[in-house]
């Protein structure tokens, strides 16, 4: 490492990558729209990188209501094929469909549990899970937690919701810290999450 360089995780290379990793990336959200929003994105990167995904993002707040669950669960048949023409985001009608299906069960779960922060958050027992990897390549696709996060999104009519999307999921929005333990952000994380 470059004297005076800080660590960070190996797959944070481009500015765009390394703006998100360094902000965002592990960070405890209890925001439902932005949970919302990163369920979205979440979905729609499969089969595709994240990077494609974070050029694409703003154009996804335009196009899904800033990611207003509400909004977005009374899009019409009419906007929906209005989406499927817009080059900004993943023009793929099976997850276009896909969001406002997941919105319509997003709101369902609110109505049930009073937010969709206080429901997803029970699955690590409203704790960020803090663990202790040394690369990148330790990180698995996929966890037992993330397997019973899937059974109930898909029992409760989402789609795009498989453990390694569930797990990605996890991991964006702070519900578990899979910083490298050499990255600078480990620590603060691992700290805010009381463990260090």
């Amino acid at each position: 490492m470059t004297p005076g360089l800080q660590e960070r995780c190996a797959w944070a290379r481009t500015p765009l990558s390394i703006a998100y990793h360094d902000a965002e990336w592990g960070v405890p959200v209890h925001d439902d729209r932005v949970l919302f929003e990163f369920l979205t994105l979440e979905g729609a990167q499969a089969g595709l990188s994240w990077e494609t995904i974070l050029k694409k993002r703003l154009a996804y707040r335009e196009a899904f209501a800033e990611f207003d669950p509400a909004r977005v669960a009374r899009f019409s048949p009419a906007r929906i094929e209005k989406l499927l023409m817009n080059p900004g985001i993943v023009r793929n009608r099976l997850k276009i469909h896909s969001t406002v299906r997941n919105a319509v069960a997003f709101v369902a779960i609110q109505k049930e549990f009073g937010s969709f922060d206080a429901y997803i958050w029970q699955f690590v027992g409203g704790q960020p899970r803090v663990n202790s990897r040394h690369a990148h390549g330790q990180v698995p696709a996929r966890t037992t937690e993330s397997d019973a996060m899937s059974r109930d999104l898909l029992k409760r009519s989402f789609s795009f919701v498989g453990s390694t999307i569930c797990y990605a999921f996890m991991q964006a929005v702070g519900m578990v810290n899979d910083h490298d333990t050499s990255c600078f952000r480990y620590k603060a994380l691992a700290k805010r999450a009381g463990k260090q």
